[in-house]
């Protein structure tokens, strides 16, 4: 493989769950600090793109761990471009353990973004120059496929966008879409089980002072869930999303 960019990560204790491991919304949030890091490498980190009313924003993705990492363990994560259209960019993701070992994967399709004009902007020369590409897959998993939205109408749990929740482009950022949609999941599933897989789609967005309501409801495979958060004041689906659990080893 070639083009790609490395970056060590020592997990720390804030970075944990209760079950002293780090969560997935922590590693959705190293993920993107990958892939940050990834811009600013080229000389076109996110605050210089901001400057120019211009960032990145994720429509869509998957993850699959084998496992989570715990407190201080040290993980590398891996990532590159496989593809590239006029607007959007498909990042690939790999986590390995201290020993080299896979222990995570994922993928997403970013779009480049007028923050101003909130509508697709042509990626720069210079960025997919810098970048290039390599064709490799860490997952062979189409993430533009549509996904269900759930026929359930009573929501499991109601939320309010706050100041936090939203990120500099003013709209919520993705890693609250996945920490709602795991307060949904059942407190018998989410103490005797791990989120194995999650595959999101990112359709409107959600801003401050929204509220939001989150249902899920199970799937015809046992230990999988759809999931649809929607604005409670227009009935607007911002996110849906599929997860798949595993069983936690005793």
């Amino acid at each position: 493989m070639k083009n790609y960019f490395d970056k060590k990560f020592e997990l720390g204790y804030f970075d944990m769950n209760k079950f002293g491991e780090a969560s997935a919304t922590t590693i959705l949030t190293l993920l993107e600090e990958t892939a940050a890091d990834h811009c600013y490498l080229i000389n076109h980190s996110l605050y210089d793109l901001e400057r120019q009313n211009i960032g990145w924003v994720l429509i869509s993705g998957c993850i699959e761990m084998k496992y989570y990492p715990k407190y201080k363990e040290k993980i590398v994560i891996r990532t590159w471009l496989s593809n590239y259209s006029t607007v959007k960019g498909i990042r690939e993701n790999i986590i390995f353990n201290e020993q080299g070992q896979i222990i995570g994967k994922a993928k997403g399709l970013w779009v480049f973004f007028d923050i101003k004009r909130r509508r697709p902007v042509q990626i720069f020369d210079s960025i997919i120059e810098k970048w290039s590409f390599d064709s490799e897959q860490s997952i062979n998993h189409d993430i533009t496929k549509k996904l269900d939205i759930t026929l359930s109408t009573d929501p499991h749990k109601e939320f309010s966008v706050n100041r936090f929740d939203v990120d500099t482009y003013l709209h919520v950022s993705n890693i609250k879409y996945l920490q709602w949609l795991i307060e949904s999941i059942p407190e018998d599933v989410f103490d005797n089980y791990y989120l194995h897989t999650i595959d999101g789609r990112f359709i409107s967005e959600a801003q401050y002072g929204d509220t939001i309501l989150s249902y899920t409801e199970k799937d015809t495979n046992d230990n999988s869930f759809i999931h649809t958060i929607k604005t409670k004041h227009n009935d607007k689906v911002c996110a849906t999303a599929r997860t798949f659990w595993k069983e936690r080893k005793k």
